[in-house]
């Protein structure tokens, strides 16, 4: 109740927040039964607060009805959801239904969803971090507002009493006396110093409830780099404190798509160096990794991972690489490329890879901030024809990350969506044992050594950008035993 009675002042003068890394909202194609459905949720910036649904059906297949429960993906109460809400359908597009939900307390929660039709019926679930992002000061013009009605509301009560004093016990037409004077004047001092006593515990019980609830925004573990003698050392931090409000640890970790941490180095400010590589564990709380050959300079570094609860982080930190640093080759699974500076000119709807092969970009004539899409690339061999090889990269089709040029966003997506695979796994009931492992024990973890098949040279991935401006898109595919990374520009409006 406390926190809710906070939500209600915080409501008039919040404003977007960025969570884990500028781009808080989900977006996961999910094949509930017959359907298949691009799911976009937009959650809120204070908890609790209301997150926005949007769900477009591909296909022939549309369901009557959908609708959506949210549900924390851990705990008791995980076993008792509440009642389903009702998706609308725009009378526009039939295909197209928007609702809300609440989410009541941070953790991690899923938001299930229900699809019944005369094809039939099936459901599938969409994991969504809710954190309270920040909380701001009251807006001076707000402020004055309010005090200008407190100050009338206090002289108002003071008022009341005042003339119940004096005058309640006078028969009709009765003036008051000198003694019923003093009696109001009394009596309302009395009450005014009353009311400004309650005002100023009121004010001191506020500033508790503030820095309880300050306490409560969502802050990422910290990540501490280390580089000796080619050796990169990544220790986690932890917060014994936090840990119980958060569900999480920095010995709680899962794997996904084989890797306890998909990190990103880009060098700042260019962007012209980018590496995806995957330390491993070396103890509770800290991953190490021979790092490859690297252009020298300051990178910026992006550390995607998920806790036990299917909570997803993406951990920030810096790395100087020195003049005289020499690395070793890449690992099997982990990519790079050496693209032109992003301030030099916006790359093409094609880049050409080292290897002859090239990437392309089914690039729209438009994009625009806040607004789901389908970002779709092929790959071609050295003919210029779709490459008839390409095969699985870390258990999918490819990866891609969109970063901005300020590198104020940051996202590491997938085919099927923007969730982590594993948080995905937990949200849908399939996650594995490994949850029971040691973090320090994931040695031959599933997804290492995932069976190749050749796959379709076209990938796409679900997203929406945050907000305008330049980004860069790096996208992974693997064909053979070579890993691609392309790279794209794109301009937000």
């Amino acid at each position: 109740m406390r926190r809710l009675l906070l939500l209600l002042l915080c409501l008039g003068f919040v404003v977007p927040a960025r969570a884990h890394v500028g781009s808080k909202d989900i977006f996961e194609q999910v094949q509930a039964g017959p359907y298949k459905l691009y799911v976009t949720v937009r959650p809120p910036d204070v908890i609790p607060g209301v997150a926005v649904v949007e769900v477009r059906v591909s296909g022939d297949a549309v369901p009557d009805t959908l609708r959506i429960t949210p549900v924390p993906m851990v705990g008791e109460a995980s076993k008792h959801p509440p009642t389903p809400d009702t998706l609308k359908s725009s009378a526009q597009d039939a295909k197209f239904f928007t609702g809300s939900v609440w989410l009541m307390a941070p953790g991690s929660w899923k938001v299930s969803i229900l699809a019944d039709g005369h094809a039939g019926s099936g459901n599938g679930s969409v994991p969504v971090p809710a954190v309270a992002l920040q909380m701001l000061r009251m807006s001076r013009s707000i402020g004055i507002v309010l005090g200008v009605l407190g100050l009338l509301l206090i002289v108002g009560i003071a008022a009341i009493v005042a003339a119940a004093a004096r005058e309640s016990r006078l028969t009709p037409g009765t003036k008051p006396s000198g003694l019923n004077n003093r009696r109001a004047w009394i009596a309302g001092g009395v009450t005014l110093a009353l009311v400004l006593v309650a005002v100023w515990l009121g004010g001191k019980w506020w500033d508790v409830e503030a820095a309880d609830y300050g306490e409560g925004v969502y802050k990422p573990l910290s990540l501490t780099p280390t580089l000796n003698d080619g050796t990169l050392d990544l220790a986690i931090g932890a917060d014994a404190k936090d840990a119980p409000y958060w569900q999480r640890k920095n010995t709680d970790l899962l794997p996904d798509h084989g890797h306890l941490m998909h990190l990103y180095a880009i060098r700042e400010p260019g962007m012209d160096a980018v590496f995806h590589l995957h330390p491993a564990p070396a103890g509770p709380g800290d991953l190490k990794m021979a790092l490859p050959a690297m252009p020298v300079g300051h990178y910026r570094l992006f550390a995607d991972i998920v806790h036990r609860s299917g909570l997803p982080e993406t951990l920030t930190a810096t790395l100087d690489v020195p003049q005289n640093f020499h690395g070793g080759a890449l690992a099997s699974e982990d990519a790079s490329a050496v693209p032109a500076p992003i301030a030099s000119g916006e790359l093409g709807a094609q880049f050409h890879l080292p290897d002859g092969y090239t990437m392309t970009w089914d690039k729209p004539s438009t994009l625009k901030a806040e607004e789901a899409s389908l970002f779709r690339f092929h790959l071609l061999d050295a003919d210029g024809k779709p490459a008839g090889d390409v095969v699985p990269y870390l258990g999918m089709s490819g990866h891609a990350a969109f970063v901005r040029d300020d590198f104020s966003t940051f996202a590491h997506t997938h085919p099927e969506g923007s969730a982590p695979m594993q948080s995905m796994e937990v949200a849908n009931g399939e996650s594995s044992d490994m949850a029971a492992q040691p973090m320090d024990s994931m040695a031959g973890m599933p997804g290492m050594n995932m069976p190749e098949q050749h796959l379709s040279p076209m990938v796409e991935f679900p997203y929406g950008f945050p907000k305008p401006g330049r980004y860069r898109i790096f996208v992974q595919m693997k064909h053979g035993n070579t890993v691609e990374t392309g790279v794209f520009d794109a301009d937000v409006q």
